[in-house]
């Protein structure tokens, strides 16, 4: 079974910060690296992060620097910790396996960051 939720997106000033949170389900997590994903309005969707199931970690030169990701692998979670947001930052985040391995999206969550 493939399960995807997403968490934590809400309305914040540019400035600010927001921690996104996903959990999985057991066997997609657990054999995959995860990734962070987002789409703006009128944009195609676009990896921001990605971590590998040993924690290396790779980011989008537009965020490196501001956003960290982490996983919780007794969890089955992956953390996406946005600092610094800016307005650009606005978005449907979602995450996924890294590659997407899965024809399937969960809800995503909305970050809406105000200028």
């Amino acid at each position: 079974q493939v399960q995807l939720v997403e968490s934590g997106g809400d309305l914040v000033q540019a400035g600010g910060s927001l921690r996104l949170s996903c959990a999985a389900s057991g066997s997609m997590f657990s054999m995959n690296a995860m990734g962070w994903y987002r789409q703006a309005p009128g944009k195609q969707r676009e990896l921001v992060a990605a971590i590998t199931r040993g924690g290396i970690t790779n980011y989008a030169d537009s965020v490196k620097g501001r956003f960290t990701i982490s996983r919780d692998n007794a969890k089955n979670t992956v953390h996406l910790q946005m600092n610094s947001l800016k307005f650009e930052d606005t978005a449907v985040y979602y995450c996924n396996t890294r590659p997407l391995r899965y024809d399937y999206w969960g809800q995503g969550t909305q970050v809406t960051v105000s200028s």
